[in-house]
């Protein structure tokens, strides 16, 4: 299944009225007029993921009348987090949340949903700027998990670490700096794991509001892993835990 592409201000509009889950917004560069500030000031109060692209994205789209302006609707249903929360842990004695903090690649988006569905994870958070698009390449690597765990997306990944936090939800961050391996570490309780994109890692203003920090043992000559990799051996890990 690919997404859908609608083309048009006003087609955009009134999908966003309808409220119909958005994936992308693309604006061709230096577009004006009283109906395009109207688009963006709806995009950006409902929190809907937007670029300016140059007028070459729109060539191959000349038989539209695009009026600068095409969107890509999404395939899956995005949850509120405060709805996906309360859900969960109304159901599960030991949820197990996954976040993803930076990691822009379509297709290990795709393979972590597959590890995750695989593993049983409850709910998936990602920010709204800077994720990876849920497009066909998306559903693709997924085979099928991202119709499997629910997808939140959130104005500010802090934001959701602290709701968690109140919600007494454990929060683990994987990264190279941590002390302790994860074979160290207790994943036999209510638990959300977060991890960063390869050449970046997480944020360090969310390291910082984080208490519990893991890494992987490393002991051969290459020092890190992809990460939809590296998110299934912590994975694995828990579920190891869960079942002793």
């Amino acid at each position: 299944m690919e997404n859908q592409t609608i083309f048009g201000i006003r087609a955009i509009l009134e999908a966003i009225e309808n409220e119909i889950t958005l994936d992308k917004v693309f604006l061709l560069k230096e577009s004006q007029g009283t109906l395009m500030r109207q688009l963006l000031h709806q995009l950006k109060q409902k929190g809907v993921n937007f670029q300016f692209v140059p007028e070459e994205k729109f060539y191959k789209f000349k038989d539209k009348n695009h009026q600068g302006a095409m969107a890509q609707i999404a395939p899956v249903n995005f949850w509120d987090l405060e709805m996906l929360v309360e859900k969960v842990m109304a159901e599960e004695s030991k949820p197990l949340f996954l976040l993803l903090d930076q990691i822009s690649d379509a297709r290990n988006f795709g393979a972590i949903l597959r590890t995750a569905a695989c593993c049983g994870v409850h709910g998936i958070i990602v920010p709204k700027s800077g994720s990876a698009p849920v497009n066909a390449d998306t559903i693709k690597t997924s085979a099928g998990g991202i119709f499997h765990v629910p997808i939140c997306k959130v104005d500010h990944l802090k934001d959701a670490l602290f709701y968690l936090q109140g919600s007494e939800v454990a929060i683990f961050a994987a990264t190279e700096k941590a002390e302790n391996n994860i074979y160290q570490a207790n994943f036999n309780q209510p638990m959300a794991l977060i991890m960063g994109s390869e050449d970046r890692g997480i944020n360090p203003t969310l390291l910082k509001v984080i208490e519990h920090k893991v890494k992987l043992p490393m002991t051969g000559k290459i020092a890190s892993l992809n990460v939809s990799v590296a998110s299934g051996a912590i994975l694995y890990e828990v579920i190891r835990q869960r079942q002793e």
